[in-house]
């Protein structure tokens, strides 16, 4: 039996270039591991099987165990994989990535690692675009369509996270960003590397996200939950990735109490 903690990540900065000919966008983030995470176990099973109380359909879990086997170890053992959610489902904090990742980790441990980190990374991309940072949890800059992942260092600073009950189709916001024309010719990752590095309060001012115009037209109470935000002190308030969570940047001992939000730290 294996257990592997799978953290959420939030996109404190998310720019997103034009469509490739992949369908994909290009895209330059700083991702933030935060202390949020699910719990996974991956176990011998009699097939190969996802178990998470409270989410019915597909699993990216599952996904993830069936693309191992076929590309990476084909004699591995059919194997039980039990998800204790603690993130919520669909909300731009890429849970479901996050515990693809872990069964990745896991099988791969079970099998002797026949792939490196980078080996995981490629195999990650080709079932979803935050699964590669998810590999070996840490803050990152993320560019291509996900598949590019460096590692950075990051301020130290609180989260208030807003999520929402009903999610976001990522691809809907992805596609109302490009009707609204907030996504960007030319993307710059060396002034993103840059940014992070420096102190929180000029960090927090700089952030921003391309598809927040996009998830807040097609949600407008997301606006006014970011406002409320900045209205109890945070140094700024955004949506992360394509939404529906909204969350506030803090300095650390400066969290306030927030009807409805989770509190949350750096990983």
């Amino acid at each position: 039996m294996i257990r592997e903690r799978a953290p959420a990540k939030v996109n404190l900065l998310l720019h997103v270039g034009r469509r490739r000919a992949d369908g994909l966008h290009e895209l330059c983030s700083l991702f933030a591991s935060i202390d949020l995470a699910d719990d996974v176990t991956v176990e011998p099973g009699e097939t190969d099987e996802v178990v998470c109380a409270g989410v019915e359909g597909p699993n990216l879990a599952l996904v993830a165990l069936e693309r191992f086997r076929a590309e990476a170890a084909a004699d591995l053992p059919p194997l039980r994989v039990t998800i204790e959610k603690r993130i919520p489902v669909a909300a731009g904090l890429g849970g479901g990535s996050a515990d693809a990742a872990a069964v990745l980790r896991a099988a791969n441990r079970l099998a002797d690692e026949p792939l490196d980190a980078d080996g995981l990374r490629a195999l990650g991309a080709r079932i979803g675009a935050d699964v590669p940072s998810q590999v070996e949890p840490r803050h990152a800059l993320v560019t291509r369509a996900g598949e590019g992942v460096e590692p950075v260092e990051l301020p130290p600073m609180a989260l208030l996270l807003v999520p929402d009950e009903r999610g976001l189709s990522t691809a809907e916001v992805y596609s109302q960003a490009d009707e609204l024309g907030t996504t960007r010719a030319e993307l710059d990752a060396d002034g993103v590397r840059d940014l992070a590095a420096h102190p929180l309060y000029e960090l927090a001012a700089a952030l921003d996200n391309d598809l927040e115009a996009a998830a807040v037209s097609l949600r407008p109470e997301l606006s006014e939950r970011m406002d409320a935000l900045r209205d109890a002190g945070a140094l700024t308030a955004r949506v992360t990735g394509s939404g529906p969570t909204v969350f506030g940047v803090f300095r650390l001992g400066e969290v306030p109490d927030f009807d409805g939000s989770i509190r949350a730290e750096l990983a």
